[in-house]
């Protein structure tokens, strides 16, 4: 299980994020509903701003993992936060081993992990290539996938947008899970990845959708969801 400070701290950050926000940002929330209150899931959205992790971890019923590039911990104060909040370093765009042995460990333990597959911030450009380090966890640890999209957030800029109450919008799709062959291959990984990238863009307004533009579906179906909460 999480520690008991690790899940105190967390809650005590959502609670003063909450404050900012509510100052901040005017949040379009839909899709709520669907996500499972228990068990191993991987949060997977999309990113535009580093805004993105404050916005989503109070609107979502989990307490959340981010999967967070390293460079944010080697800052005196915000690198100790972000110990203390349970989030895991991970050196983007490398085989970061270590990282992936704690992602799983916490997914073993029932725990939710956020991850970002861009492996960076588009800033409002539409949606990059998806890296496949998400879906190789995925696929080894069997967890469920939660895709969450986000936009509104490349508008927000702190401490200046303080109180402009930048309308944001997140959506929470249908979670899923992919079944792993016995021996996981790079094609099998390719696939999860382009699934996972595509059910993120088929919650996304046309214009965010970038490259996956053309690999949905259809509609978007922002519309479709079960309205949740507006706040």
């Amino acid at each position: 299980m999480i520690s008991f400070l690790t899940t105190l701290f967390y809650y005590l950050n959502v609670a003063w994020i909450r404050v900012v926000l509510f100052f901040a940002a005017s949040r379009d929330i839909r899709g709520r509903e669907n996500v499972p209150r228990k068990g191993a899931l991987i949060l997977v959205s999309n990113h535009l701003n580093n805004a993105d992790p404050p916005v989503v971890g109070p609107t979502t019923p989990r307490q959340i993992a981010w999967l967070t590039k390293s460079e944010w911990f080697s800052t005196p104060i915000i690198g100790l936060m972000f110990r203390m909040a349970g989030m895991i370093p991970v050196r983007r765009f490398d085989a970061d081993l270590q990282a992936l042995r704690k992602a799983q460990d916490l997914l073993k333990r029932g725990g939710c992990l956020g991850m970002f597959p861009e492996g960076t911030r588009s800033h409002g450009t539409g949606l990059g290539e998806g890296q496949h380090g998400t879906a190789i966890i995925a696929l080894r640890s069997g967890a469920t996938i939660q895709p969450v999209a986000i936009w509104g957030t490349e508008h927000v800029k702190l401490p200046r947008d303080i109180f402009r109450r930048t309308r944001v919008h997140i959506r929470f799709g249908t979670p899923f899970r992919i079944d792993a062959p016995k021996r996981i291959t790079r094609a099998d990984v390719e696939a999860s990845t382009r699934r996972i990238m595509t059910a993120i863009a088929d919650l996304l307004p046309e214009e965010y959708r970038g490259v996956y533009r053309e690999r949905t579906p259809g509609p978007s179906n922002t519309d479709r969801q079960t309205a949740g909460s507006n706040q």
